[in-house]
C-alpha cells in the first residue's frame, strides 16, 4: 500500500508539472517596444511602436525642448492584433524639439513609461511653391513650404483648401495684383495656433513692404444679402468675363439662399500689407466676407497695414471673435447689405497714414472705426428700406484712431458711422482719438431703426449701449452748419460716456498721438489701474440684445476689448510693422 501511494503521488505531481508547462502567463502592462519619432513637416511628428496582444490603449506624453515637463497629449486605441502602431501629433511649432514617451494600458494596470524618443519639426519655408492656377480639388498647404500667390487664385466650388499652422503665403508684388479667393461652395480651413499663426503677407522683404502690395483674402458664401441682380466683388473682373484659371474674372456673391452655409474655419490668421486695387477706388480688403453663412467660424484674426478695410462684410451672418487691426487705411469694421453676424472682442489702433505702393490705390477720404450701412447702390430696389436689414451685434471693442484730422480724410473721423438704414447692437465699446466725434447716426432711415427716439428701447433694431468715448470733440455728429446733432441718442439713458479723460490714461500702454511705433510690445489694451472703462460695461443683457447675443456673446462689467487683469489675448500671434 505504501509503495502504491508514493507512486500515485509521483504521477499526480508529473501531471501537474506537465499541465503547467502548457500554460501562458499574462505578462501584464509592459512598456512598448521600438518607439520612434519622425518629423512629417513643420507642424507634425509621427510616432510608431510595436503593440502587444491584450493591450487596451496607449497614452502619449509629450515635452517641449530638452528640459520641458511631460504632459499627456493623446490616447491611442490598441489594435486587434499585435503589430506596428502609428500616431501623428499635429499643430506643433516649427523648428522645435519635442520629446515623447508612451505608457501601456493593459487591463486595469498602466505600465511604466517607455524610454524617451525625440524629434525636431522642420523649419518653416524650407521649400517653396507658386500658386498661380485655380484650385479645383482638395489641397493642403504645408508649413515647411513658403507659398507665393501669383495672380488671382480661386478655390472652386466643392474644393477645400486646408492650411497648416505656421504656413506663410506671400502675395506676389511683381504682377498686377494677386489675391486668394474662396468661391461659393468651396471652403478654407486655415487653423493656426498662437505659437504658429498662418500669415498672408507681401512678397517684398521686411523693410520694403507697403499697403497695397497685394490683394487680400476674399471668401464668398451662399448666405442671403439684400441687393438684387448681379453683384460682383469690388475690383474683380478686370481680366474680362471669361473664366480663365488664375485670372481676375468676375466673382459674384449676391442672393444666396442658405443662411447656414459653411465656408470653413479661420483661426490665428494674419493678413498683412494687402489692399491692392485692380480698379481705381476699388481696393481689396484685408479680409472680405461676402454672403458668409452661420456655419462658418472665425477667431483670432489680424489685419496689418491694409489699404482698405480691415474686415468688410457684405450680407450673410456668422460669428467672429478676437479681431485685431493696426494701421487701417479705411474702416476697421465695415458691414453692409444685410450682415447679421455677431462679433465680440476687437482691438484696433491706427497712428498715421503709411505710404502705399505706387499705383495700388489710395487712402480713404472718409476713414472711420466702424462704418455700417444698410443697402446702397444698384440692386437696392427699396433704397435704405431693403431687407434683410443690416443687424449685427458688436460687443467689447476698443477702436483707437490716429487723433489727427489729417489722417482720416475730409469726410471721416468718427469712431462709429451708422448710416443708410443700418441697425445693429453696439455695446461695451471704447472709441478714442477720433477727431470728428465718437459716433454719427447719419440719416433718418438709420434713426428709424432706433425707434426714432433718443431714449433706449429694449426692442429697437438699433441700440448703442455702454460705449465709452475719450479724446473726441463731441459724441454725436452735428447737423450741417450747426452744433446740435440732427439724430442723437440720449447719453445718460444709454450709458454713453463722453469722457474728459485722455485715451492714454485708459490703457496700460498705447502709442501717443503722432508717434511711430515699431513693435507690438508698445500696445497693451488692458485697462490701466483705476481706469473708468474697467467698470463701464453693460453686465446684463436684456431684450433684443440678449436675444441676439444668445450663448455666443457674453455681457461684461467692463467696456473695451480686453478684461481688466485678464489674458492679453492678442499677444504671441500678432505682429506690428510699418513696412
Amino acid at each position: 500500500m505504501r509503495i502504491r501511494s508514493v507512486f500515485a503521488a509521483m504521477v499526480a505531481m508529473a501531471l501537474v508539472v506537465a499541465c503547467g508547462s502548457d500554460s501562458v502567463t499574462d505578462p501584464g502592462a509592459q512598456p512598448v517596444l521600438g518607439l520612434a519619432a519622425t518629423p512629417k513637416g513643420a507642424t507634425s511628428i509621427q510616432l510608431s511602436f510595436t503593440g502587444s496582444v491584450g493591450d487596451a490603449s496607449y497614452g502619449v506624453e509629450r515635452a517641449t525642448g530638452a528640459a520641458g515637463a511631460f504632459a499627456s497629449v493623446g490616447s491611442i486605441p490598441a489594435p486587434a492584433t499585435a503589430g506596428t502602431v502609428t500616431w501623428t501629433d499635429n499643430g506643433l511649432t516649427p523648428n522645435t524639439l519635442y520629446r515623447y514617451r508612451v505608457t501601456t494600458v493593459h487591463g486595469s494596470a498602466n505600465s511604466a513609461p517607455s524610454g524617451e524618443i525625440s524629434a525636431t519639426t522642420s523649419a518653416p519655408g524650407n521649400f517653396s511653391a507658386t500658386l498661380n492656377q485655380d484650385i479645383a480639388a482638395n489641397r493642403t498647404l504645408y508649413a515647411d513650404t513658403a507659398y507665393t500667390i501669383s495672380g488671382f487664385v480661386h478655390v472652386l466650388n466643392g474644393a477645400t483648401l486646408t492650411i497648416e499652422p505656421g504656413t506663410i503665403i506671400k502675395g506676389d508684388f511683381t504682377v498686377l495684383g494677386s489675391s486668394l479667393m474662396i468661391m461659393r461652395g468651396a471652403k478654407i480651413n486655415a487653423v493656426g495656433t498662437a505659437a504658429a499663426p498662418i500669415v498672408f503677407t507681401s512678397s517684398r522683404p521686411a523693410g520694403q513692404r507697403q499697403p497695397g502690395d497685394w490683394g487680400g483674402l476674399i471668401i464668398v458664401g451662399n448666405a442671403p444679402s439684400n441687393r438684387s441682380g448681379t453683384v460682383n466683388i469690388e475690383g474683380s473682373g478686370t481680366d474680362g468675363a471669361t473664366v480663365v484659371s488664375g485670372k481676375n474674372y468676375p466673382v459674384q456673391y449676391n442672393g444666396g439662399p442658405v443662411a447656414t452655409d459653411n465656408s470653413g474655419t479661420l483661426s490665428y490668421v494674419r493678413v498683412e500689407f494687402s489692399g491692392f486695387a485692380p480698379v481705381q477706388d476699388q481696393e481689396f480688403n484685408s479680409f472680405t466676407f461676402a454672403a458668409i453663412g452661420s456655419g462658418t467660424r472665425a477667431s483670432y484674426l489680424e489685419s496689418l497695414a491694409g489699404l482698405d478695410d480691415s474686415f468688410e462684410f457684405f450680407g450673410g451672418g456668422f460669428d467672429l471673435d478676437h479681431l485685431v487691426a493696426f494701421e487701417t487705411a479705411d474702416d476697421v469694421l465695415d458691414m453692409s447689405e444685410g450682415f447679421s453676424g455677431r462679433i465680440q472682442f476687437v482691438v484696433a489702433q491706427s497712428t498715421s497714414q503709411l505710404v502705399p505702393r505706387t499705383g495700388a490705390g489710395f487712402y480713404s477720404v472718409d476713414l472711420e472705426g466702424i462704418e455700417n450701412d444698410g443697402c446702397n447702390g444698384t440692386g437696392c430696389d427699396l433704397g435704405h428700406l431693403q431687407q434683410p436689414f443690416t443687424l449685427p451685434l458688436v460687443a467689447n471693442f476698443t477702436i483707437i484712431g490716429c487723433g489727427q484730422a489729417s489722417c482720416v480724410g475730409s469726410g471721416g473721423g468718427y469712431g462709429m458711422m451708422l448710416r443708410r438704414g443700418t441697425g445693429g447692437y453696439y455695446v461695451n465699446g471704447v472709441v478714442a482719438r477720433w477727431p470728428s466725434g465718437a459716433a454719427s447716426v447719419r440719416d433718418a432711415g438709420t434713426y428709424t431703426r432706433a425707434g426714432s427716439t433718443a431714449t433706449p428701447s429694449a426692442t429697437a433694431d438699433l441700440q448703442v449701449r455702454n460705449v465709452f468715448a475719450a479724446d473726441v470733440p463731441r459724441y454725436f455728429q452735428p447737423a450741417a452748419g450747426g452744433a446740435t446733432p440732427t439724430f442723437e441718442l440720449d447719453l445718460s439713458a444709454n450709458n454713453l460716456t463722453l469722457s474728459a479723460a485722455t485715451a492714454a490714461s485708459l490703457f496700460s500702454a498705447i502709442p501717443a498721438v503722432g508717434a511711430t511705433p515699431t513693435s507690438i510690445n508698445e500696445f497693451d489694451f488692458t485697462p490701466a489701474a483705476n481706469s473708468p472703462i474697467a467698470t463701464a460695461g453693460l453686465s446684463t443683457f436684456t431684450g433684443a440684445i440678449a436675444t441676439k447675443a444668445g450663448t455666443f456673446v457674453t455681457a461684461t462689467a467692463y467696456a473695451g476689448g480686453v478684461a481688466p487683469g485678464g489674458p492679453k489675448w492678442w499677444q504671441g500671434w500678432t505682429a506690428y510693422a510699418r513696412n
